[in-house]
């Protein structure tokens, strides 16, 4: 059993990472060279138009009043407006529909990487050094090491053009983007409409797959060596010796342990499947907060960019704080 106390501790220690980041990001955007009224009022604008845009976005203000103002902005969940891509727009309305886009995939790519990659991982340490084992460490070791931009183009080659078996770009045949949830699966559930379920499963499936080859990979790697190093427990060789079944061996008493530092690697790796989302999404041309990123930068949207990176920074914590709390959950002692 977690206890409150556990969890109240891991939550005030986010406050400083967190605050951290929105410092850095803000540094990082406002010391680099250009200046973001020129981009918005175009290079053919004139001098008076350019600091009548600085006055109005506060731009000719101190920069320590300006990190004021973001900060305070910030707690109280404001994050701007968009000044060149979505003018105008509150920025943590353009997150909301953009967001859970990347999200789906990068939900649906970890889950593939869980499904798939600790059975692997499983059976390759069991049957080590057998010609099982050898397959899946070389498909592991391959598919850590082709990268999504590599990998995205011959997936689509193979599956959408030579054997015309998915499409290669976007959520959907035809038709706008249901606006419940921003989860498309989920949105066509709620909606009952069966055809848009079947239909955005079809388009999803390739780019859940790019990014779930990264994740099975390195999950199964670590669980067939976090499995390994079990199974040469003396308890292991304990309950071998009562007579005890292989599989509930393995399943009741190694498992358990093994999985500690494979939620480790899950954890940490949501955050690269996030990120691997930008370059999918460009692969495969899906309107999500990775291509949102790209265009921000792109065009000098300072406060699209800030809002999209706190919000990685945001989603990459509370991953983290689930992984301390499943820690707790497989070895309580960890708690102490």
């Amino acid at each position: 059993m977690i206890s409150t106390r556990y969890v109240i501790k891991r939550l005030v220690l986010l406050i400083p990472v967190l605050f951290g980041v929105a410092t850095l990001v803000f540094s990082i955007l406002h010391l680099s060279p250009g200046n973001p009224a020129t981009v918005i009022a175009t290079q053919q604008a004139d001098a008076a138009e350019i600091q009548r845009i600085e006055e109005r976005l506060g731009l000719d203000d101190p920069i320590w009043v300006q990190y004021v103002r973001f900060m305070v902005e910030v707690v109280q969940f404001d994050l701007g407006e968009s000044w060149v891509h979505n003018k105008g727009e509150p920025v943590t309305d353009i997150l909301r529909w953009k967001f859970p886009i990347t999200l789906q995939l990068a939900v649906l790519g970890q889950i593939a990487g869980i499904v798939f990659g600790i059975p692997i991982g499983i059976i390759s340490a069991v049957k080590q050094d057998t010609i099982t084992d050898h397959i899946s460490r070389i498909g592991a070791l391959t598919g850590i090491s082709v990268p999504i931009f590599w990998s995205g183009p011959l997936i689509i080659l193979l599956f959408a053009v030579h054997l015309d078996w998915f499409p290669t770009n976007g959520l959907l045949s035809n038709g706008p983007l249901p606006k419940i949830t921003g989860v498309l699966l989920i949105d066509s559930i709620i909606k009952g409409d069966i055809v848009m379920f079947v239909d955005a499963a079809w388009h999803l499936f390739l780019p859940s797959m790019v990014i779930g080859i990264y994740s099975m990979a390195l999950i199964s790697r670590m669980m067939r060596s976090s499995m390994l190093e079990v199974v040469r427990q003396d308890y292991i060789r304990t309950a071998r010796a009562k007579g005890q079944g292989e599989k509930i061996t393995l399943l009741k008493h190694g498992l358990r342990n093994a999985l500690i530092p494979v939620v480790t690697v899950i954890g940490i790796q949501f955050g690269s499947l996030l990120g691997g989302a930008v370059l999918t999404e460009t692969v495969f041309n899906i309107r999500g907060i990775g291509m949102l990123l790209v265009d921000a930068i792109t065009d000098g949207d300072y406060p699209v960019v800030q809002g999209i990176v706190l919000l990685f920074a945001v989603v990459f914590t509370m991953v983290n704080l689930f992984v301390d709390l499943t820690y707790t959950y497989l070895d309580p002692r960890i708690e102490q």
